[in-house]
């Protein structure tokens, strides 16, 4: 799960992952215009974008207590023991959906342990406690297997085969990239204190660029260069408020009870410098 940050004793705004990449697929179906191509495949990285964390969903569906909150875990802050079979479990997912959808999830799960590929040097397995590190280790080894196999496979079908090109793979992994983070940029701090942030290596038309966002106020994010079509995109993240119950209490029924509420924001293009 998301947990929104709030100021000390007020409520939190609680969203489950399917809700989170909700808002990714959101993003990647407004994605692309004259200097920024569109999807390619477009359906298929749509659906697998809106399900790359799809292996979270027995994990939130339990609303596991942090005890140093009193609240559902946040992402970052869940038991190893917990997260680290996502690895494969939302791969697993997207592949009964589409071959393809099983690469590109595969490599997002590889890419959040080992550095993204070169993209970041932050290797989250070199963090990892000894006692998880051999079975870390073997999944990404499963990971990577997996999408040898599967790219076999597409490259012989004259259907797929340019998808699984090296340039189209990696072209559609940082989307997928870029849509996850700008969702965490919306959803992990509350309105009128996400700040400013920066996404690198976005794809554009012939090369990579640097997104820019700043919150211009609680319900618009300014966005430059714009790589959405038209000229504006509102999206909507769902959510529940909650606030911190006592160590051990069961808060799978208390999530359950609590009313859906959303938050709202409208990206618009910055404007030019007069």
């Amino acid at each position: 799960m998301i947990v929104q940050d709030a100021s000390p004793g007020r409520p939190r705004f609680v969203m489950r992952m399917s809700e989170h990449t909700a808002v990714a697929g959101q993003l990647a179906e407004a994605f692309g215009n004259e200097e920024f191509d569109p999807l390619h495949p477009r359906g298929i990285l749509e659906d697998v974008i809106r399900n790359h964390d799809v292996g979270w969903a027995e994990i939130d569906a339990r609303v596991l207590q942090d005890p140093d909150t009193g609240l559902p875990y946040h992402l970052a802050d869940t038991p190893l023991d917990e997260m680290v079979h996502t690895i494969s479990m939302s791969p697993d997912a997207n592949e009964a959906v589409h071959p393809y959808a099983g690469v590109i999830s595969s490599m997002h799960s590889y890419g959040l342990y080992t550095g993204r590929y070169g993209l970041s040097d932050r290797l989250a397995i070199d963090v990892l406690p000894d006692e998880l590190r051999p079975l870390v280790t073997d999944l990404l080894a499963r990971e990577l297997a997996r999408q040898e196999r599967l790219i076999r496979e597409l490259a012989t079908d004259d259907t797929t085969a340019d998808w699984v090109t090296e340039a189209a793979l990696f072209r559609n992994y940082k989307l997928l990239q870029f849509f996850d983070g700008f969702a965490l940029y919306l959803q992990c701090r509350p309105p009128g204190e996400r700040g400013s942030t920066r996404f690198a290596h976005v794809p554009k038309r012939a090369d990579d660029v640097t997104v820019s966002a700043s919150e211009t106020d609680p319900a618009t994010v300014a966005v430059t260069p714009w790589p959405f079509a038209g000229e504006s995109v509102t999206v909507a993240t769902n959510g529940r408020m909650m606030t911190p119950a006592r160590p051990g209490t069961d808060l799978a029924p208390l999530f359950a009870r609590a009313p859906v509420t959303h938050q709202q924001v409208t990206l618009v293009a910055e404007p030019e410098p007069a």
